[in-house]
């Protein structure tokens, strides 16, 4: 995906009513050489994949070709405040 894409994808979401979406904790989107780069941190895999049923269609209207993300357990996560250890 590029940048427009990236851009118009979060409008969409926020016109659907999902500016903040239900066991999202973080994210964050870079470009990147070849594209984009997103990392969230969800609450849990349910979570991600309840929202997905909400994403996936947007991202197919906006042009962003398929992926399959790497989902995986967190193992660390500092704040600059606090830090978690899972």
């Amino acid at each position: 995906m590029n940048a427009e894409q990236y851009d118009k994808v979060w409008e969409d979401l926020e016109a659907a009513g999902h500016s903040n979406p239900r066991g999202l904790i973080h994210h964050v989107g870079a470009p990147t050489a070849d594209g984009w780069l997103v990392v969230d941190i969800w609450e849990s895999s349910e979570h991600f994949n309840e929202f997905g049923k909400t994403l996936i269609p947007i991202m197919e209207k906006n042009g962003v070709p398929p992926m399959n993300p790497l989902v995986t357990p967190l193992h660390f996560v500092y704040n600059g405040s606090h830090v978690e250890i899972y």
